[in-house]
């Protein structure tokens, strides 16, 4: 690997265009991004990325390789300690397992803006959760008049959802025309609507209960809170009890992947460091490494240089929040490998061309289509005029009414959480699973054209401030 070093102004080394450039990458420290800018950037790259990964799997499902796909998704992995044997296929380890860490990052969204985001100021949060109610409720409604009975019923939960990675990366493509207040408010919606769905899946989408390892659950989650208030600040105690919980969970009858949620909720808010005592302390350690530093020689060997970047590097991790940290760090890998795999392991559906007309018009299929666009829209949109209309909200700062109707079509990208209620609500009805999982990429195809369409046409260029 070479090494690209350019030499450093002869007049000063302080920080500047003269500076020692080691690698491309390192510009990146000159950079600050706020968290929801960070936020917003990997969120849309998730997005593009899920959308690869579910088309590949329909290609796969629909193709010489369909074979090999049924099998690699059902392919049972397991283990056994002593007399006990845990084995599941591919798919549920995915979907039991593997998302409990998407779910532990959703927990970690949720409690941050309850905490210091949008939801924290009540006239702030007022739109976005009424908008986030109506659009849950209405979807329900409209799939549960198209499916009153039977089987089917059970899938009234899959039109709730909406998919934040897809959808926010729809709107971003959209940055130049639309104010950034309308995609805060869009990320308001997405997380109370995930905190919605994660109740629905708690009280409607659970096997039957086991008593004695929910009972273990809720002293796990105990110790868990036990844990915050100690001070306890380091994240592998959190995830070696959130293992645990995960376990109860899974024997409990209610669904595992929820003990993501609850160990976000135990991971400490609250900074070690006061920042002004942080301020103050950093201010002397750079006068300190200043005196120490000596050009031309190898931080490795000055003792004292690297014990003053240790010391920083303490200070620095200690005057965030656990929250904080972990959201940044497991963010990262939950958006470009968990939800993903995800998509390629949910989202290869066998397409048969020559009965099409009639798959999109079975009950299920019809239920989680209108229920997604039609009902998304219904909900948000009705539910936003009526508040602003009775003077309890206001829009977001620059934002129409008609940039808000945009967003409530864009919400009916339900994609990862609407497929993983189908997998629980119709467990064992491949049928009924087919259609509605078929619906909601046809739902979605539609609610995201649809919904970027419509906020181009209503959405100005944006002039810069800057000229």
């Amino acid at each position: 690997m070479t090494i690209e070093q350019r030499t450093p102004s002869s007049s000063s080394h302080d920080a500047g265009e003269g500076d020692i450039i080691y690698a491309p990458w390192e510009r990146a420290f000159k950079r600050i991004a706020t968290p929801f800018e960070e936020f917003i950037h990997r969120q849309t790259t998730s997005g593009l990325l899920l959308m690869a990964c579910a088309l590949l799997a329909l290609l796969a499902a629909n193709s010489s390789l369909a074979g090999f796909y049924q099998h690699l998704v059902h392919t049972p992995i397991g283990f056994s300690i002593g007399g006990y044997v845990l084995e599941k296929s591919l798919q549920h380890w995915v979907n039991d397992g593997l998302m409990a860490l998407f779910f532990f990052v959703v927990g970690l969204e949720l409690k941050r803006e309850i905490l210091v985001g949008e939801l924290a100021v009540p006239s702030q949060a007022v739109l976005p959760i009424v908008a986030a109610v109506g659009g849950m409720v209405v979807p329900a409604l409209i799939y549960f008049a198209i499916n009153p009975d039977g089987d089917a019923v059970q899938g009234w939960g899959i039109p709730m959802a909406t998919d934040i990675a897809f959808a926010i990366g729809a709107l971003a493509l959209l940055a130049s025309r639309v104010p950034k207040a309308l995609i805060t408010f869009l990320v308001a919606l997405a997380i109370v609507d995930d905190l919605g769905a994660v109740m629905v899946i708690a009280l409607f989408y659970t096997e039957e209960i086991a008593l004695n390892a929910l009972a273990a659950a809720a002293l796990l989650f105990t110790i868990l809170v036990v844990f915050n208030f100690s001070g306890i600040r380091r994240p592998m105690p959190y995830f070696l009890i959130g293992i645990l919980l995960w376990f109860a969970m899974l024997k409990s009858g209610v669904h595992a992947t929820l003990a993501g949620v609850l160990t976000a909720f135990a991971i400490p808010a609250r900074p070690k460091y006061d920042p002004t005592l942080f301020s103050r302390h950093l201010k002397g350690l750079t006068a300190r490494f200043d005196k120490s530093y000596r050009p031309g020689e190898s931080i490795m060997k000055n003792e004292e240089l690297r014990a003053i970047v240790q010391t920083l590097e303490n200070g620095v991790r200690l005057v965030g929040t656990p929250l904080q940290r972990l959201e940044h760090t497991m963010h990262m890998p939950v958006a470009f490998l968990v939800i993903p795999v995800f998509a390629f392991i949910n989202a290869g559906i066998p397409v048969d061309f020559g009965a099409f007309g009639e798959t999109l018009t079975h009950p299920v299929t019809q239920g989680v289509v209108l229920g997604l666009v039609m009902g998304k829209f219904i909900g948000i949109a009705g539910a936003s005029w009526l508040v602003l209309k009775l003077g309890v909200a206001r829009l977001p700062a620059e934002t129409s009414f008609s940039q808000i109707a945009g967003v409530s079509l864009l919400a009916g990208i339900g994609f990862t959480m609407s497929i993983f209620i189908a997998e629980l609500g119709f467990a064992g009805q491949p049928e009924n699973l087919l259609m509605a999982k078929t619906g909601i990429l046809a739902a979605s195809v539609l609610a995201g054209v649809s919904g970027y369409i419509w906020l181009f046409l209503v959405s100005r260029p944006r002039t810069s401030k800057n000229g």
